[in-house]
């Protein structure tokens, strides 16, 4: 096999539908289209994804896209603005108080942005390497809370001494089975009471002679 002799698969590949050339063909007259009705006609089809005028599927599910959802609880500091605090220490707090961040911020980040005046302090709050420079060159101090020691563990507690295994009691003595009572001696079979002799018939009188 060669590229100049490659070509499809017999019967991959169909002549194009001739439509409207005679009713022999079984596709002349209406093309195919039957008799009436929006989709005989030109133009007839409604664009993709139309469902009869219900709210379509795309617009009835929710959009994400790259909108992020934390967008609202996170927000930016210039250091110039660190200036206006009355507080030498900048955390989340003291930012609401200034009103700089909304309430429901969570997360803020300073960059650099303007001078810092001041010695600040700041505490729980990221930054760029430019604003760390900048508040250290002020004086300040930056008290990365993240990078703050975590609490020591808990050293593992010392596992309490494995109970050693009681000895089992010695196992019971099986208690000697009382020796079998023996079968008490039937008593004797009462020998059956000897039948009274049989009465002898009471002779009969003698037969009186004639």
């Amino acid at each position: 096999m060669k590229l100049n002799t490659i070509k499809p698969a017999n019967g991959s590949i169909k002549d194009a539908r001739r439509v409207g050339r005679g009713n022999g063909s079984g596709f002349g007259k209406t093309a195919g289209r039957g008799m009436k009705g929006q989709k005989s006609r030109a133009g007839g089809f409604h664009k993709v994804g139309f469902e009869g005028g219900q709210m379509p599927i795309q617009r009835r599910l929710p959009k994400r896209g790259f909108r992020s959802l934390a967008k609202k609880f996170n927000a930016k500091i210039r250091t110039s603005e660190l200036n206006k605090l009355d507080s030498d220490i900048v955390d989340l707090l003291s930012l609401k108080k200034a009103n700089l961040i909304p309430e429901i911020t969570l997360n803020v980040k300073i960059y650099l942005s303007g001078d810092i005046k001041k010695k600040l302090t700041i505490q729980g709050l990221s930054f760029t390497k430019g604003a760390k420079k900048a508040v250290e060159d002020a004086g300040g101090k930056i008290m990365d809370t993240k990078a703050a020691a975590k609490p020591e563990e808990k050293k593992a507690a010392a596992k309490p001494e494995e109970k050693k295994v009681a000895a089992k009691p010695a196992a019971k003595k099986v208690a000697a089975k009382p020796a079998a009572k023996k079968a008490a001696a039937k008593p004797a079979a009462k020998k059956s009471a000897a039948k009274p002799a049989a009465k002898k018939s009471a002779a009969k009188p003698a037969e009186k002679k004639e």
